[in-house]
């Protein structure tokens, strides 16, 4: 009798204990890695979305349902890779199935910040996560309505932003939508600046709308000493082979031609919905594509632009650059100097945020280093930062949670008002060093390269190293 009663209680305990595994499972999420199978547009056909990638395959998207808490919590994923400008340019990119074609689409990894797993993304774990799939080479913003039939390539990357969207809302509940972010990275944070007031739209009703770019802040760099202008060459091609002036924020074309429209400098400061901005200064993808030397052949460029840190055979001068020329390695660093000079002409807007780092890098929350990991702002990891930020009501400048950038005058573009006389006894204000938003942290192999930089150029060669590197010292608490 003992023994049967034994069984009968490790019996019941075992299904207790199974069915509390299972309710944990449901309400924590899976710890394991799991992957999203293509969903493709519902009756595509007659939504206009049929035909729609480069190689005329319908769109499609990867959905995970949200639970518990998040249940009507949505995040729209804008994924990267690029764009096409050209007809060869685009018939090659259609016959890839990465990025051109919904073909053999494989299954999708949840990771990062699309992970269901609360101890990697305990912020947005329980959402609804979305994933549109980049097939279009334009930033999701082309609608061409004409096929060439030479080439037989669509142009119609708008609509499978639209249809995708507009699925969502009638069939998967997304109409009751109590908070939605819109997030992309590269060319897709480049779609997501450019699509932010359409996406806040289509959700009027929804407590929180805001949007996230991670390295889609591309900017114009024109006029780097030894330099091309070659980044508005380029987005020049893109706009004219895709037809985008029609579809471009108007309030920028109406002041400039198309080509500039499609960088996000001319376009933020109009934008309404709040906007969250995630880049390095040393933007690896922009100084290693869109960054030319004036003769594009220049020996020695493309191992300078490559992550030099980890090439062995590179050992010139023991520097950060060992690859690079003096004139390389004044180009690379002119970029930074243009890109925060770029930020700094922006409009002061209390819910926009920045989290600018010095990482030679490109692309940040898909990657598990960067998401938890380097680079942090005040100890904080991206993916906290990025919590703090998307979580409150509002950006607040003043509060640490969630940074405002302000222009940091200890790096040479933002000091010459304070160094018109070199001869003047250091004075550094506060907000010099208090709202500086660059990461310098010692994983970031750019750190010693900054530092030279401020001892070269700052102030325009007027100022000794000593007088420098004291205000470095003041203002990031480094040492030397």
């Amino acid at each position: 009798m003992g023994s049967n009663n034994q069984v009968t209680f490790s019996t019941w305990f075992k299904i207790i204990l199974y069915v509390l595994v299972f309710i944990e499972s449901q309400v924590d999420g899976q710890s394991a890695d799991q992957e999203l199978n293509v969903t493709f547009i519902t009756d595509a056909i007659s939504k206009g979305a049929g035909k729609i990638c480069l190689d005329g395959t319908p769109g499609g998207y990867f959905f995970s349902k949200g639970f518990g808490d998040g249940i009507n919590n949505w995040m729209i994923y804008l994924p990267g890779g690029g764009w096409c400008n050209s007809k060869e340019d685009c018939l090659d990119r259609s016959l890839n199935e990465r990025l051109g074609s919904n073909k053999n689409v494989p299954p999708k990894d949840l990771v990062t910040f699309k992970s269901q797993d609360k101890n990697i993304n305990p912020d947005f774990y329980n959402w609804n996560f979305i994933e549109i799939r980049y097939c279009d080479g334009a930033s999701f913003m082309a609608d061409v309505e004409a096929v060439d039939p030479e080439t037989n390539l669509y142009l119609r990357g708008r609509r499978i932003f639209t249809s995708v969207i507009e699925e969502l809302m009638s069939t998967q509940g997304m109409s009751n939508a109590e908070n939605a972010l819109l997030v992309g990275n590269s060319a897709g944070g480049l779609a997501t600046i450019l699509n932010c007031d359409r996406f806040h739209s289509f959700l009027p009703g929804a407590r929180r709308v805001k949007c996230i770019s991670d390295s889609g802040f591309f900017i114009q760099a024109e006029h780097l000493r030894g330099g091309l202008d070659n980044a508005i060459n380029k987005f020049r091609k893109i706009v004219l082979f895709h037809e985008l002036a029609g579809f471009l924020p108007e309030s920028c074309t109406q002041r400039l031609a198309p080509e500039l429209c499609l960088f996000p400098e001319n376009v933020v400061n109009d934008i309404q919905t709040p906007l969250f901005l995630l880049n390095s200064d040393f933007d690896q993808f922009q100084i290693s594509v869109l960054v030319l030397p004036n003769s594009t052949n220049e020996e020695g460029w493309r191992d300078c632009k490559s992550n030099n840190s980890i090439l062995p055979s590179c050992t010139k001068n023991n520097s950060y650059l060992p690859c690079c020329t003096d004139n390389q390695q004044q180009l690379i660093t002119d970029f930074q100097a243009s890109f925060l000079k770029t930020l700094e002409k922006l409009d002061d807007n209390p819910s926009r945020g920045l989290f600018i780092t010095s990482c030679y890098a490109h692309d940040f929350i898909p990657y598990p280093p960067y998401w938890k990991g380097t680079p942090t702002f005040q100890n904080k990891t991206i993916q906290q930062v990025m919590g703090d930020c998307v979580l409150t009501e509002g950006y607040d400048p003043s509060s640490p949670d969630c940074v405002k950038y302000l222009p940091p005058e200890c790096l040479d573009p933002f000091y010459h008002d304070m160094c018109k006389d070199a001869y003047d006894p250091i004075d550094t204000s506060d907000h010099c060093c208090n709202y500086i938003v660059t990461s310098l942290d010692i994983g970031c192999f750019m750190l010693v390269l900054v530092k030279q930089v401020v001892d070269m150029h700052l102030c325009d060669d007027k100022l000794g190293g000593h007088r420098a590197q004291a205000i470095w010292d003041k203002c990031y608490g480094l040492d030397s």
